[in-house]
C-alpha cells in the first residue's frame, strides 16, 4: 500500500431531512468523519472540486421517482460529481497522485473501490474544473435526441444554466443557422449573446414567452431544447415550424415556485398539424456518451468554438448547500462548482 500522510478526519455534508419545497440551510448538516487507510482494492481520494446541479433538488425528496438515479437518504451525504487526487491506494489500478473523476460527492475525502473512480489526465483540459461539466447531457440532447444540424433554428430554455450554456454552443458548432436562448435577467441575456455566441436572447420576465420568441424566430423554430417546461414549452409549441424536434431534458420551473412547470399544457391540435416530434430524455453517462462528449469538447475547445461557462464557489465542502440553494434561485451562470482546496 502506498499513501501520503492522511489526516485523522475530514468533513462531509449530509442531508438532515427530506425536502418538500425550496431547500434551506437547515436541510443539511456538516459532520466530521474518520479518514482511514484503505483496505485491499480500495483508494482514498482527496477531492478538489464538487459539482452542484438542479436535479439534486429532486433527489432530496423522500420519493424522487427518478429511475436510474437513487434519491438521497437522511443522515447520508448526497452523491454527485467530483474530481480529486488519489492520496492513498491499496489497488494496482490506481496510484497515489492519479487524478480521478467520480460520483461520491459532498465530502473532502472519498474512500471506495478503485473501480468507482475514473482516471483522467489533467492535460486534457485547461483546469480540473473543466472535467465537471454538464456537457454530456447537453451533447446527448442536442446531437443524439434533437439531431441538430445545418440550417436549424434552435431555441434553448434556461440557456444560461449549466446545461443550456453548453447546449446552445453545441448547436452552433454543429451548424445551426440561428440559436435563441431565454434567461431570467438582462445580465444573463447579454451574457448569452456576448460571451456564449447565441444569435439572440430574451428575458422571460419581460413579457409572454410566446410573443418574445415569435419576434426572434418569425419563421418558427426547428429544434427546442427544453430545461424549463411550463410556459416555455407551451410557447415553443406555438412557434414550432413544421416537423420541429423537441428534446425535453428538464423542467426547472417544476423545481421552484408553484411547480406548475411539471404540467405544461400541450396544444395537441397544433402539435398534430405541425407534426412536432417530442422526445423526453435522460442522460445516464454511459461510457459511449462520455467518450463522445469528451472527444468533441476537447476538439471544440482547441478550435475556439466553445467555452465552458462556470462559477466556482469558494469555502470548502461546507459551501455546497448554499451553492445549491443559490443555483436554484438562478444566482449563477453556467456550471456551478464548489472548490474544496
Amino acid at each position: 500500500m502506498t499513501a501520503q500522510t492522511l489526516p485523522k478526519t475530514g468533513k462531509e455534508v449530509r442531508l438532515a431531512r427530506y425536502v418538500t419545497d425550496q431547500p434551506s440551510r437547515e436541510d443539511f448538516e456538516v459532520a466530521e468523519v474518520e479518514v482511514a487507510a484503505p483496505t485491499a482494492g480500495n483508494v482514498v481520494v482527496h477531492n478538489r472540486y464538487l459539482q452542484v446541479t438542479a436535479v439534486m433538488r429532486d433527489l432530496m425528496a423522500e420519493d424522487p421517482g427518478l429511475p436510474m438515479m437513487p434519491g438521497y437518504k437522511v443522515g447520508e451525504r448526497p452523491w454527485g460529481g467530483a474530481i480529486g487526487v488519489v492520496v492513498a491506494s491499496d489497488s494496482p489500478d490506481l496510484a497515489v497522485g492519479d487524478t480521478v473523476q467520480h460520483l461520491d460527492g459532498w465530502t473532502e475525502y472519498s474512500t471506495g473501490p478503485a473501480g468507482q473512480y475514473f482516471k483522467v489526465e489533467p492535460a486534457w483540459y485547461p483546469g480540473l474544473e473543466y472535467f465537471l461539466n454538464q456537457g454530456i447531457t447537453a451533447y446527448h440532447g442536442m446531437a443524439d435526441v434533437a439531431e441538430v444540424g445545418e440550417g436549424d433554428v434552435v431555441f434553448v430554455s434556461n440557456a444560461a444554466g449549466g446545461v443550456g450554456s453548453l447546449a446552445g454552443q453545441i448547436a452552433k458548432a454543429r451548424g445551426a443557422k440561428r440559436v435563441i436562448g431565454s434567461a431570467g435577467s438582462a445580465e444573463k441575456v447579454a451574457y448569452l449573446t456576448e460571451v456564449l455566441g447565441y444569435d439572440a436572447a430574451f428575458n422571460y420576465k419581460d413579457g409572454p414567452v410566446a410573443e418574445q420568441l415569435a419576434k426572434l424566430a418569425p419563421d418558427g423554430i426547428d429544434v427546442f431544447f427544453d430545461l424549463v417546461g411550463g410556459e416555455h414549452f407551451e410557447a415553443a409549441v406555438q412557434v414550432a415550424a413544421q416537423g420541429a424536434r423537441f428534446a425535453l431534458g428538464g423542467a426547472v420551473s417544476a423545481q421552484t415556485g408553484d411547480a406548475q412547470g411539471a404540467f405544461p399544457r400541450l396544444d395537441i391540435m397544433t402539435g398534430i398539424i405541425r407534426q412536432i416530434v417530442i422526445k423526453p430524455f435522460s442522460t445516464y453517462h454511459t461510457p459511449e456518451q462520455i467518450q463522445a462528449w469528451n472527444q468533441h469538447f476537447a476538439q471544440w475547445l482547441q478550435e475556439g468554438k466553445i467555452v465552458l461557462p462556470h462559477t466556482v464557489v469558494e469555502g470548502g465542502v461546507e459551501a455546497a448547500p448554499e451553492a445549491l440553494i443559490n443555483l436554484l434561485r438562478g444566482a449563477y451562470k453556467g456550471n456551478v462548482l464548489v472548490k474544496i482546496s
